[in-house]
C-alpha cells in the first residue's frame, strides 16, 4: 500500500478508537503522580500547581469552546466512528488561524492533566504520543477534505497553519457565537478534566499520607462540575433549552 494510502487508513482507524487514547496515557500520569508523591518529591497539597494545571486545561476547553461555538451543523467535531463528515469548509473565527482547533484544544486539554505530577519528561512523553497519535487523524481528515473541496480547501490549507495558531490571520467568524451550543457539547469535556484532576489528587494524597485522602479544595471543584454534569445532560436529553437551529 503506498505510504499516503496507509497514513489515510491509519488515521481512520485511529479516529475510530480515540476514546480509548486517554485511558491509556491516564495511566502512567497515575502511576508516576503514586511514585512521586510515595518519595516525597512533590508538595502536599500543591494547590497553587493543580490550579495552574485545571487553568491549562481549561484554556484547551476554551479554544475548543471558540470553535464550536461559531461552527455550522455538520462541522467542526461532527465526524463519526464510521467516517467523515463535513459540509463546508470552516475557514473563519478559530478556523482562520489554524486548521485544527478542536485537536489543539485536546492536546492542552491532556496538558494539563501531564503536567499534574510535575515531571518534565512526562510531559514530553504524553505531549510525542498525542502528536503522533493526531498526526495520522488529521491527515486522513485533511484527505478528506481535499478530495471534497477540491482548489477551496487547498487555498485555506495553503495559508493556515495546521496545528501552531497564528493570531495574526484571525477573521470574525461568520456565525454569531453561540454559548449553548457549546454547553451542549461541551459539557462532558469540562466535567473529565475535572474527574481527572481530582482523582490524581487522591492519588498523591493517598500515596503521600500512607492513607485515602483528598484535598478538601479539589471535593468542591469535583461537586461543582459534577453538578453542572448532571444539570446540562438532562436539559439536552430532556429539553429542547440547548438546542440551537442549524448548529
Amino acid at each position: 500500500m503506498p505510504l499516503r494510502e496507509e497514513f489515510v487508513s491509519a488515521g481512520n482507524w485511529l479516529f475510530r478508537w480515540r476514546s480509548y487514547l486517554p485511558v491509556v496515557l491516564f495511566v502512567p500520569v497515575v502511576v508516576v503522580t503514586w511514585a512521586r508523591a510515595r518519595a516525597g518529591e512533590v508538595p502536599v497539597p500543591d494547590r497553587g500547581w493543580d490550579l495552574f494545571c485545571l487553568l491549562v486545561s481549561m484554556a484547551g476547553v476554551a479554544v475548543r469552546a471558540l470553535a464550536i461555538g461559531s461552527a455550522p451543523a455538520g462541522t467542526s467535531g461532527r465526524n463519526t466512528a464510521e467516517g467523515q463528515i463535513a459540509s463546508t469548509v470552516n475557514t473563519t473565527g478559530m478556523y482562520s488561524i489554524v486548521r485544527h482547533p478542536l485537536y489543539v484544544g485536546n492536546f492542552l486539554n491532556w496538558l494539563g492533566v501531564a503536567l499534574f505530577p510535575r515531571s518534565a519528561w512526562l510531559a514530553l512523553v504524553i505531549s510525542l504520543a498525542f502528536w503522533l497519535y493526531y498526526e495520522r487523524i488529521m491527515f486522513a481528515e485533511e484527505e478528506f477534505l481535499r478530495g471534497k473541496f477540491g482548489d477551496v480547501y487547498e487555498r485555506w490549507a495553503a495559508e493556515t497553519p495546521a496545528f501552531l495558531p497564528d493570531p495574526r490571520r484571525w477573521r470574525a467568524p461568520t456565525l454569531p457565537f453561540s454559548g449553548r451550543n457549546v454547553l451542549k457539547r461541551e459539557y462532558s469535556a469540562v466535567f473529565g478534566v475535572v474527574a481527572c484532576l481530582t482523582a490524581l489528587d487522591v492519588v498523591r494524597e493517598s500515596a503521600a499520607r500512607g492513607e485515602a485522602a483528598v484535598d478538601p479544595m479539589w471535593v468542591g471543584i469535583f461537586l461543582a462540575g459534577l453538578v453542572l454534569y448532571l444539570l446540562l445532560r438532562t436539559l439536552k436529553r430532556h429539553s429542547s433549552v440547548l438546542h440551537v437551529e442549524g448548529r
